[in-house]
C-alpha cells in the first residue's frame, strides 16, 4: 500500500491526480516538474518506510502522521506502508528522485538497500507518530550536511565515505535495540497465525461446544449437514493453524537477524521446541540460536567455487544440522523444564497473587499501546494457551490481557464524549473509532490520543488496564479465543463479571484522563488570566 503526500501546494493534487506546476502527479509519485529542476526550485523530496510488528495500526498512523507534517512544511513525501496486508514497493524513479529517506520501523525494513546512497534516517515506527516534524528536520538536515549512506560491499574493500546501508538492523545499534527488533520480526510474522487460528477455534466453541475438542479427525468423518462436524472442522484448521505459531516465531527471529538463510534453521529450531515442549520460550531461544549460527557460519571465508551454493546448500545444511544439536542436545531440555515450571507456578497462582498477575500484566498491556511491551504480555499469554490442554490460569491470563488491552481506546472514547470541550475536533473524531476499536480488542485505537497527549493519556490508560486485569483475574475469568474482544465473549466464562471489568477499566481511564485533562486547562485559563494587562 502506498499512502502519497506531499506540500501544501501539490499534496492533494498528488494525491487526487490533479496538477502541480502544470503536470499530474500520478499517486504514489513526485510532482512532476517542468524543466531544469535544482532542489532550490522545488520542494524538498523525502520517501518513507513505515512498518510495525502487526503492520496494523502504528505502520498506517506514523504514515499519515508523516503526511500531515510533510503538507504543513511544503515537503513532497511518498510513504511505503509495509503493513500486513502487503506492501507496494516504491517505484524506483521515485527512490532516486528523493532527497532523503526516513525509515520508521519496529521490525527490519524489507529491501532496505534501495535506499543506499541517500540520506537516511532510522528510527522506530512511533517516534514517526509522535514527532514527524522533528524527523523531517532531521533528513533535511543530513541531506544540506551531505551525509550518504553506502551498500555493504560485495567482497571486502571500501564501499564508500558513508555508513554501510544493512539488509538488517543496523549496525551501530545498541544490542538491545536489535534485540527487540529482531523479537518483534518474529511476533509480526506470527500474529496471523494467531488471529487465523485462534478465531477458527473460537468459532468451533462456540457451534459445538468445550467438548468439541474430543471429536474425530475430520478425515475419517464428516457430515455436512451435521453442526458437530463443522465444528470439528474448524477446530481442526485453527489447531492446524496454531501448530505453526512457534516455528514461525522463532524462522522470522532468525531471519529478522540473518535475512532469508536465517530461515531454514530458525522454522527447524521451532518444530524442534514444539516436540521437546519447550513451547514459546524454547522457539524464542531457538529462533535467535539459529540466527547467531547463520551469522558466524557467514563469517567465514569460501572460494569463489562454493559462493554459489553457500545460501542454499551449505548455510541450510550446517545451520539446521547445528541448531538441531543444540536444541535437542545441550540447551532444549533445560528449556523445557524451565517452561513447565513457569507452566505450574501459573497454575498454581490463586487470590492475592492471581490479581498481581493481572495489575502487571493489565500495565504492561497499556504502556506503550500496542508496542514491544504490550506485545511481549500478549505473546505470553498466547504461549500459555497455545497447546492442546492449556490449563485454568493460563486461560485466566489471556482474558486478563485481552480485557487490559480493550480500555485504552474505550476510555478515550467515552473521555471524548463526558467531556467533549477538552478535546479537539479530531480527538472527537477518533473517539468514535475508538469504540470500535477498543470493543474489538485493537489498543492501537488510543494512539492518537498519546500522541497528542502522553503525559496524562499513558498513566490514565495504565491505571484503567490494571484494575480491568486485576478484575478479570479476581473474577476468574478465562478465554480461550487469542483475539475477538466483545464479540467472542460468549465464550468467556463469567462474561457478565468480565464486562463488569472492562467497564471499571474503562470509567478509571476515562475519569483519570478527565481529571488530568481538566486540571491542565484550569492552569493554562489561570496563566493566561495572569498575562492580561491591568486596565
Amino acid at each position: 500500500v502506498t499512502a502519497p503526500a506531499s506540500g501544501p501546494d501539490t499534496a492533494s493534487g498528488a494525491e487526487e491526480g490533479l496538477e502541480a506546476d502544470g503536470v499530474p502527479a500520478p499517486p504514489g509519485e513526485f510532482p512532476v516538474q517542468p524543466g531544469p529542476t535544482p532542489q532550490g526550485d522545488r520542494p524538498f523530496r523525502v520517501v518513507a518506510v513505515t512498518s510495525c510488528p502487526t503492520g496494523i495500526a502504528h505502520t498506517y498512523m506514523a504514515a499519515e502522521s508523516l503526511e500531515q507534517a510533510a503538507r504543513a512544511d511544503g515537503i513532497d513525501l511518498v510513504v511505503e506502508t509495509q503493513g500486513s496486508a502487503g506492501f507496494k514497493r516504491l517505484d524506483p524513479a521515485v527512490v532516486a528522485a528523493a532527497d532523503a529517506v526516513i525509515l520508521a520501523h519496529d521490525i527490519d525494513v524489507r529491501e532496505k538497500e534501495r535506499f543506499a546512497g541517500k540520506p537516511v534516517v532510522d528510527t522506530g515506527v512511533k517516534a514517526a507518530i509522535n514527532r514527524p516534524a522533528e524527523l523531517i528536520a532531521e533528513a533535511r538536515a543530513k541531506a544540506e550536511r551531505g551525509e550518504r549512506t553506502s551498500p555493504l560491499p560485495a567482497s571486502g574493500g571500501d564501499a564508500g565515505d558513508g555508513p554501510p546501508m544493512s539488509v538488517g538492523s543496523g549496525a551501530g545499534d545498541h544490542f538491545g535495540i536489535r534485540l527487540r527488533t529482531w523479537l518483534m520480526s518474529g511476533v509480526s510474522y506470527m500474529v496471523p497465525f494467531v488471529a487465523a487460528g485462534g478465531l477458527l477455534i473460537a468459532l468451533a466453541f462456540a457451534l459445538g461446544g468445550y467438548e468439541i475438542t474430543d471429536a474425530p479427525s475430520v478425515i475419517d468423518q464428516f457430515t455436512w449437514t451435521d453442526t458437530q462436524s463443522w465444528a470439528a472442522l474448524m477446530f481442526q484448521v485453527g489447531g492446524a493453524a496454531f501448530g505453526f505459531l512457534i516455528p514461525v516465531l522463532a524462522g522470522y527471529i532468525a531471519y529478522g537477524m540473518a535475512d532469508r538463510p536465517g530461515l531454514v534453521p530458525g522454522f527447524v529450531g521451532g518444530a524442534i521446541s514444539v516436540t521437546i515442549e519447550a513451547g514459546f520460550l524454547g522457539g524464542l531461544v531457538a529462533g535467535l540460536v539459529a540466527g547467531g549460527v547463520v551469522l558466524g557460519i557467514q563469517r567465514f571465508r569460501v572460494p569463489d567455487v562454493l559462493r554459489g551454493i553457500m545460501p542454499v546448500v551449505v548455510i541450510p545444511l550446517l545451520s539446521s544440522a547445528i541448531v538441531g544439536f543444540l536444541m535437542f542436545v545441550v540447551i532444549g531440555q533445560p528449556i523445557a523444564a524451565a517452561q513447565e515450571g513457569l507452566t505450574d507456578w501459573l497454575s498454581g497462582l490463586s487470590g492475592a497473587n492471581a490479581v498481581l498477575l493481572g495489575i502487571v500484566l493489565g500495565l504492561m498491556m497499556c504502556f506503550d499501546l500496542g508496542g514491544p511491551v504490550n506485545k511481549v504480555a500478549y505473546a505470553f499469554a498466547i504461549g500459555g494457551i497455545a497447546v492442546s490442554n492449556p490449563s485454568e490460569a493460563n486461560l485466566q491470563i489471556m482474558a486478563a490481557v485481552m480485557a487490559a488491552g480493550m480500555v485504552p481506546p474505550l476510555g478515550m472514547a467515552l473521555a471524548t464524549v463526558v467531556r467533549r470541550r477538552l478535546f479537539t475536533r479530531a480527538e472527537r473524531e477518533n473517539g468514535k473509532a475508538a469504540w470500535v476499536l477498543g470493543a474489538s480488542f485493537i489498543t492501537e485505537g488510543a494512539i492518537p490520543f498519546a500522541a497528542a497527549d502522553p503525559l496524562r493519556v499513558i498513566p490514565s490508560s495504565m491505571a484503567g488496564g490494571a484494575v480491568a486485569g486485576a478484575l478479570a483475574m479476581a473474577f476468574g475469568n478465562t478465554l480461550r479465543a487469542p483475539h475477538g474482544g466483545i464479540f467472542v465473549v460468549p465464550l468467556i466464562g463469567n462474561p457478565f463479571l468480565y464486562l463488569v471489568a472492562i467497564a471499571a477499566g474503562t470509567a478509571v481511564t476515562a475519569t483519570l484522563v478527565i481529571l488530568l485533562k481538566g486540571t491542565r486547562a484550569a492552569q493554562q485559563a489561570e496563566r493566561a488570566a495572569e498575562t492580561v494587562p491591568a486596565p
